[in-house]
């Protein structure tokens, strides 16, 4: 059985846009990642293990002094030797380093992301004490909605162009560090209902995505 850590922010905590609570544990993209990669094996003997691992307002590597305790890169290595051994680590952050506060460009966001699945590895947690495999995902554009600028304008501002630009960063990143990439904004979009998290849909057609990148990886 391989073992496949999702590491994130409120995205793949599951923070419902519309509901602002949690999605329950059908709908979150790890859980339904788990059930498509299990599909046809028995129930006793899954083929794969998914680890959710999200936190609402999580950075790359950026400590946040408002929030508070959200540093990626610093809380990466005491996970990872939790769950160990690791098959694959599937990296989706980005989207908290965009707020204001951080002044952010797209080859900071980027490089910041580079030092997570850098530090994922160098982190000697797969099989057998190897790296695991890595893949860090682009998040999707931020969308410039009413609601977006009620609930989150004062704290990301005008960022909606920023996050489209994220992409060829990331492709360079992942390149550099020797992790594979995937950009989930070909694939889903954020809510307009808040701009930033992502509804049920999008967490299954995201999930359908990975699979087939999975199985390939």
């Amino acid at each position: 059985m391989k073992t496949v850590l999702c590491y994130g922010d409120s995205n793949t905590w599951g923070y419902d846009p519309i509901q602002a609570v949690r999605f329950d544990h059908t709908t979150r993209w790890p859980m339904v990642l788990w059930k498509l990669l299990n599909e046809g094996c028995p129930p006793d003997k899954p083929a794969y293990w998914v680890v959710e691992e999200g936190q609402c307002g999580r950075t790359s590597c950026r400590e946040d002094p408002v929030e508070g305790d959200r540093n990626g890169l610093r809380h990466l290595i005491p996970i990872l030797e939790s769950h160990k051994p690791i098959d694959l680590v599937v990296i989706v952050l980005g989207t908290n380093d965009l707020k204001q506060r951080f002044r952010p460009s797209p080859f900071d966001i980027a490089g910041g992301v580079k030092r997570v699945a850098q530090a994922a590895l160098d982190s000697r947690t797969g099989p057998g004490d190897a790296a695991p495999q890595v893949l860090m995902v682009c998040p999707p554009p931020i969308v410039d909605s009413p609601d977006f600028r009620k609930k989150f304008g004062d704290l990301f501002g005008d960022c909606t162009e920023l996050s489209s630009r994220l992409p060829p960063y990331f492709s360079q990143a992942a390149k550099e560090c020797g992790a594979s990439w995937f950009d989930s904004g070909g694939v889903i979009k954020s809510s307009p209902a808040d701009g930033i998290h992502w509804e049920k849909e999008e967490h299954r057609k995201l999930a359908e995505a990975l699979a087939d990148v999975l199985r390939k990886m």
